[in-house]
């Protein structure tokens, strides 16, 4: 079955830099675009960003191009997330997903930036 687990999360400063990974199970994940998603405490889920399966093309909101990079391992079934000048508003929580039939989504990992 499908699996994605996410880490990285954290505690960070203002301006400092996290690196999310997610690792990937249960599926080729060579043939799959992955994608990154937050949720902040009281809003909607939103879409951060969006990695083709090899890697050619990759889309970010607006809110965190120029911040954030997204990659990904094939040889490693595992997918990235870069995230560097973070600031309060990056505060959420951060899923992994991606599309089979169906939404899959992974358990989420705590982003926190604060002083």
């Amino acid at each position: 079955q499908v699996q994605l687990v996410e880490s990285g999360g954290g505690l960070v400063q203002p301006g400092g830099s996290l690196r999310l990974s997610c690792a990937a199970s249960g599926f080729t994940f060579s043939n799959h675009e992955m994608k990154w998603y937050r949720q902040a405490p009281g809003k909607e889920r939103e879409l951060v960003a969006t990695i083709s399966s090899f890697a050619n093309i990759m889309n970010y909101v607006d809110s965190v191009k120029g911040r954030f990079t997204i990659s990904r391992d094939n040889a490693k079934d595992t997918v990235y997330l870069q995230m560097n000048s973070l600031s309060p508003e990056d505060t959420a929580i951060y899923f992994c997903s991606m599309w089979r039939g169906q939404r899959y989504w992974g358990q989420g990992t705590q982003v926190t930036v604060s002083s």
